[in-house]
């Protein structure tokens, strides 16, 4: 069974709000909101504005998600991937896109760009130690569980 958690939209004139494109869709996407497009050169990244600002429940985050056919077939990504919007942050949703190909990628107005997922956040109580339990991993690092 589905939970709905209200969150509260201010869609700036001319923006649209996130959408979910089926129902069964974890993320809702969003659109960039230009008046003209913006080239984005292979390997260089751009901040797109979405229009969109959003009053997330305490206790909730939102992720900034890549779409998937944006990255598979053109190499276009979000480069703070999940970018994390919280819950206390009233300004605009912007998305940072890179551009891993080698061409250009136009980005047009209303294009979908990017997608967001509300996600519950939960808070540590940090607590300073001189020693940590053991592990079977221990101390291992990158690639220390083999390939």
């Amino acid at each position: 069974m589905k939970e709905y958690i209200n969150v509260i939209v201010d869609v700036a004139e001319g923006a649209q709000p996130p959408e979910y494109q089926s129902s069964g869709a974890s993320g809702a996407d969003v659109r960039a909101y230009l008046n003209d497009p913006i080239i984005v050169d292979g390997g260089a990244s751009a901040l797109i504005p979405t229009g969109i600002k959003v009053a997330i429940p305490e206790g909730y985050e939102i992720q900034v998600r890549p779409r998937s056919g944006m990255a598979l077939k053109n190499m276009i990504t979000v480069l703070n991937t999940p970018g994390t919007i919280d819950s206390d942050y009233r300004g605009e949703i912007g998305v940072i896109i890179i551009n891993h190909g080698k061409e250009p990628f136009v980005i047009m107005p209303k294009m979908r760009i990017a997608q967001l997922v509300l996600a519950p956040v939960a808070h540590a109580t940090f607590v300073a130690e001189k020693q940590l339990a053991m592990s079977t991993r221990g101390s291992g690092g990158f690639g220390h569980t083999g390939e």
